[in-house]
């Protein structure tokens, strides 16, 4: 009895949750506690993938967009903690959310190829940092993929510099890169013409 009870927890917790989600969340934070050194804020992270049955388009010959922005939650984690900066805005009751993404495919990761997903810190403003992620095979070392990610600081009264200076008080702000200048350039006339249509 006990151990239908229990086919029939697990059962239900899949069909109302992304269970594999949360136990990579919970792997990937864990294995970078238990073996790996804390980094610099300017230094690259990097965590391991396999792109599986689960994780490809509807014709199974290569993973599906939406599971490289799925992948960049675990390698956000993952620098987050290894670098400490979560920890810094944790600590003072803050949050940090996806606040916009900006994906380049440059050639697909076909099923059954291991990959690597690299995350690096490239700039940030008063409420927000920004990160350079890429994804590389690692059958040629062929960067497959780019994303450069915005990640927003919320529910905190002080300003990224200053938790960054928390963190690694050295730290200076690296210079605006063109690529990361023309999007973020994109995003505001975006943002102006939502305005002007509201």
């Amino acid at each position: 009895m006990l151990c239908y009870c229990s086919v029939a927890i697990i059962a239900l917790l899949y069909i109302l949750f992304d269970v594999n989600y949360f136990i990579r969340i919970a792997f990937v934070i864990g294995y970078g506690r238990l073996f790996q050194k804390r980094k610099k804020i300017f230094e690259k992270t990097t965590i391991y993938g396999l792109c599986t049955a689960q994780d490809v388009d509807i014709f199974l010959k290569h993973m599906n967009n939406a599971r490289y922005l799925r992948e960049l939650d675990f390698a956000r984690f993952h620098y987050y903690d290894r670098s400490g900066i979560y920890g810094a805005i944790a600590k003072r009751g803050g949050g940090a959310v996806q606040g916009a993404s900006s994906a380049r495919y440059r050639r697909a990761i076909p099923i059954f190829t291991a990959y690597k997903v690299t995350t690096q810190l490239i700039y940030w403003d008063d409420r927000n940092f920004y990160l350079e992620h890429q994804f590389i095979s690692l059958s040629d070392n062929f960067v497959r993929a780019v994303v450069l990610s915005k990640q927003s600081v919320t529910g905190l009264k002080v300003t990224v510099p200053e938790i960054i200076a928390d963190v690694e008080p050295e730290a200076k702000r690296p210079e605006l890169s063109k690529e990361l200048s023309l999007w973020l350039e994109s995003m505001e006339e975006s943002s102006k013409k939502l305005k002007k249509q509201n």
